[in-house]
């Protein structure tokens, strides 16, 4: 490793750590010397990407930094990223991939990739699928605050009352697995397993999903077209800056 590389890994745990770190703390995460992340430190400081307390002499990230971070923020597209995710798991799985982004009338679909294998559907890049009865909408139904859900839920439990009784039972082994599925409650003998995508605030921003006719598709919570679609929810997360636990 070169010394811009592990100059970088220092300034990773600062950024990872989000706060105010010690010298000590700081080594053990990276795995070097107090001494030598000392160095690093030093250097960081003289080019802005580090600051040190003048109070408790902790480090943090310097104003530079913050500043790189937020300009490559303003560069990200969660569309942008999120439909080049879907063309990818698409490719990978030969299943139809979509992304979901969350509207004012609820999750509506703004990538929608076909498979070579047509499924008996009319879901489309435009639709806005309901939060009781499809895969994606049960995410954000799991992820998003009470507060903006709870009307669209109102809507539908009037016209699905049976639904309502189980529905945060379901929600809580959601955010248990990382996953959602749906088997035939949206559109009949059309089955799909989806994850959610995070950003920086750690909030939900998007949701991928595979679907396919009942009986073709795998959407059993280990087969492989969950860890697909939960690889690159991940991966896609990462690329939208967010690290950690989620919310």
């Amino acid at each position: 490793m070169n010394s811009l590389e592990t100059g970088l890994v220092v300034a990773r745990v600062l950024a990872e750590a989000g706060m105010l770190e010690t010298l000590k703390s700081i080594s053990a995460r990276a795995g070097m010397h107090p001494a030598k992340t000392h160095r690093y430190l030093v250097s960081l400081i003289r080019a802005g990407f580090a600051e040190q307390d003048p109070g408790n002499g902790r480090y943090r990230l310097g104003p530079l930094a913050l500043h790189l971070g937020l300009g490559a923020l303003r560069g990200l597209d969660v569309t942008r990223l999120g439909s080049e995710a879907v063309v990818q798991l698409r490719a990978e799985t030969d299943e139809t991939a979509l992304l979901a982004v969350w509207g004012s009338r609820g999750p509506v679909i703004v990538r929608w990739e076909e498979s070579s294998r047509p499924i008996a559907t009319n879901a489309h890049a435009g639709w806005i699928m309901p939060l009781v009865t499809s895969a994606t909408g049960r995410l954000f139904a799991a992820y998003l605050p009470a507060a903006v859900t709870k009307p669209l839920l109102s809507e539908e439990f009037a016209r699905l009352p049976q639904a309502r009784a189980g529905f945060p039972a379901l929600l809580k082994q959601i955010r248990a697995r990382g996953l959602s599925r749906a088997d035939g409650e949206l559109v009949r003998r059309v089955a799909g397993v989806a994850a959610p995508v995070f950003g920086i605030d750690k909030e939900i921003v998007a949701v991928l999903a595979l679907v396919g006719n009942q009986g073709s598709i795998d959407i059993t919570w280990n087969g492989p077209m969950a860890k697909a679609v939960r690889q690159a929810a991940d991966a896609l997360s990462t690329r939208l800056g967010f690290m950690g636990e989620k919310e």
